[in-house]
């Protein structure tokens, strides 16, 4: 079998374990297009998602078929789904679980049991994130981060696999709570779905008003992602990209001496190191789900929009003048030149 030498790794990639991935990225785009009509890009950056081991947050109005995609998505992977609807009466341990008493039959004693909360699955789709308080939201962050549940000063690990996939509605609506900053950023990608052309429009009336409903046949296994999730982290990558992800992220810093006049005009804070950390994780998902065998700047490029668009905070004067974030990545992109 041959191998690609890997620096970042200090291991050899197999070529073909990498043509494998491909051809099950491709097995999987075409089993999740039997239900999804359109949105191209947010199944391909969902499946970036998966394969790269991280979470998503999905932005749109109702009705565009996200809760739909996710659990499709767990049918084809062959995953435990769970949905959690957030609602503003929603309790922390309504996700995470709780402790209860359970009394013994046979002698008549009690003891404390705990009692897993839906977030003990494979895949969760935490439907309408934002409609519940800071409070509720923040039962997310110990799962996201470390994937374990700390109930009653007792640590209970979360099984693996382990994504979360979370649905928020426009924050213009009613009955909303701005997602914390720090539980933004633990979500790998933003993505935003759009409304379908009228033709696309018109197939979903026709599929989804009939008799025949589409099967979804599974494509890869549990452990066989884990396997997959492996070999992206292992796949290869310069100095040259990193440096180039890491001046990406470092010019969407305001206080940064390299960030341009726009950037100090008009954010508010720039992004993390987990910025940095993505834009390199999705380069090298990019790379293994195209059959690459190397992350390049290209693929950065890629996947800068989902990585930087919930991670870089407007300012007043930004609102002001109506400059969107997505106006402040192209000029990002489109300035920081590869080196």
């Amino acid at each position: 079998m041959s191998q690609v030498p890997n620096p970042s790794a200090g291991a050899d990639v197999p070529v073909a374990a990498i043509e494998q991935l491909a051809a099950r990225q491709k097995a999987l785009v075409d089993q999740l297009g039997r239900v999804i009509i359109g949105q191209h890009d947010i199944i391909e950056n969902t499946l970036l998602t998966l394969f790269a081991g991280g979470h998503a947050l999905i932005t749109g109005v109702p009705g565009l078929a996200k809760t739909l995609l996710i659990r499709s998505l767990s049918q084809a992977v062959d995953l435990k789904f769970n949905r959690i609807q957030f609602t503003p009466d929603l309790m922390p341990s309504d996700i995470t679980g709780t402790d209860v008493l359970e009394e013994d039959h046979e002698t008549g004693r009690r003891r404390q049991v705990f009692l897993p909360g839906p977030v003990f699955s494979n895949l969760v789709l935490a439907d309408e994130i934002n409609r519940t308080p800071p409070k509720t939201q923040a039962a997310m962050l110990e799962t996201m981060q470390e994937k374990q549940v700390t109930v009653g000063g007792k640590t209970y690990p979360l099984p693996q696999p382990f994504h979360v996939f979370a649905t928020q509605n426009p924050i213009e609506q009613e009955g909303t709570y701005v997602l914390p900053e720090a539980q933004a950023d633990r979500f790998m990608f933003c993505l935003n779905t759009t409304y379908p052309t009228n033709a696309e429009e018109e197939r979903v009336v026709r599929q989804t008003t009939g008799a025949a409903q589409a099967a979804i046949t599974p494509v890869i296994t549990g452990p066989e992602l884990l396997e997959a999730q492996k070999l992206v982290r292992a796949i290869p990558v310069s100095d040259e990209v990193i440096r180039y992800a890491v001046r990406l992220v470092a010019r969407t810093r305001p206080e940064d001496p390299s960030a341009p006049a726009y950037v100090k005009e008009f954010v508010r804070w720039g992004a993390s190191p987990r910025a940095s950390q993505y834009l390199v994780l999705g380069a090298k998902a990019r790379a293994a789900t195209t059959g690459k065998l190397c992350a390049d700047h290209e693929g950065v490029r890629h996947v800068a929009r989902q990585v930087l668009r919930h991670r870089i905070m407007p300012n007043f004067n930004a609102r002001a003048q109506k400059v969107t974030v997505e106006t402040l990545i192209d000029r990002l992109l489109k300035d920081v030149a590869v080196q």
